[in-house]
């Protein structure tokens, strides 16, 4: 995995910047409750889809949570006094302190455990009535069937815990019932060759690790397509709102 304190100061810009954030804080607000006083962004990150959720909704308390200390300065610069440091898996609030609760691009980063640990304590936090939303099924919407995704084919693969349906079941045993969906597009993530060969070098796919034989057979064949520098198409992400009956 990453090490998302080094990886602060370059994550906009080699995820889609404010495009893509705009995206998905669309893709968000448009799942959450009409009336929402409290809401928390759970490994919000940089805060750069934090902020656009605060700025859409003036009315509401905006919280964002994330455990890599270098996210969580870079968050409350953009949004002084609202992040803290700490866990999804332990998160630092009392039962039912949220009417919403946010987590975009977190549960394809955990193992089983883990996910299911996440979803319980967001479904602790949420108030009766709350909304929980959450990205799914992750890994699968960057296959957008170009001829980077044949040559990645063949990698090998860890299994996805995201996957829609895990999640429904995990969010329905903590009495969260599912409450909408909606995609958005993941704007400026194409693949191109060139730069999917610098994010196997820098350990972006976890079964590949850097300065691997088996990595760099990879690089080998990426290399070996044509337009090396042309994105290809972006990828579609999904999202799933489950509100606390």
């Amino acid at each position: 995995m990453l090490d998302y304190d080094k990886e602060a100061g370059a994550y906009d810009a080699l995820r889609g910047g404010e495009p893509r954030a705009a995206a998905a804080a669309e893709a968000v607000l448009g799942l959450l409750p009409p009336r929402c006083p409290g809401l928390l962004d759970v490994a919000c990150g940089t805060g750069i889809v934090t902020r656009r959720l605060a700025a859409a909704r003036p009315e509401t308390r905006v919280t964002g949570v994330d455990l890599a200390l270098g996210m969580a300065r870079t968050a409350d610069a953009r949004m002084p006094g609202t992040v803290v440091v700490g866990d999804s898996r332990r998160l630092p609030f009392p039962d039912a302190s949220f009417d919403a609760v946010v987590s975009v691009w977190l549960l394809h980063l955990l193992d089983d455990a883990d996910v299911r640990r996440a979803v319980a304590e967001c479904a602790r936090v949420l108030r009766p009535g709350g909304v929980y939303v959450t990205t799914v099924d992750k890994a699968a919407a960057h296959n957008v069937g170009s001829d980077i995704d044949a040559v990645l084919a063949a990698r090998p693969r860890s299994p996805a815990h995201d996957t829609a349906g895990h999640v429904t079941a995990l969010a329905a045993a903590h009495g969260l019932v599912p409450a909408g969906r909606a995609r958005f597009p993941g704007r400026g993530q194409g693949r191109s060759p060139r730069r999917t060969i610098a994010d196997l070098r820098r350990g972006w796919f976890v079964t590949l690790a850097p300065g691997e034989a088996l990595t760099e057979t990879f690089a080998a064949r990426l290399a070996a397509l044509p337009d090396q520098d042309r994105p290809r198409p972006d990828p579609v992400f999904s999202v799933r709102a489950y509100r606390r009956t």
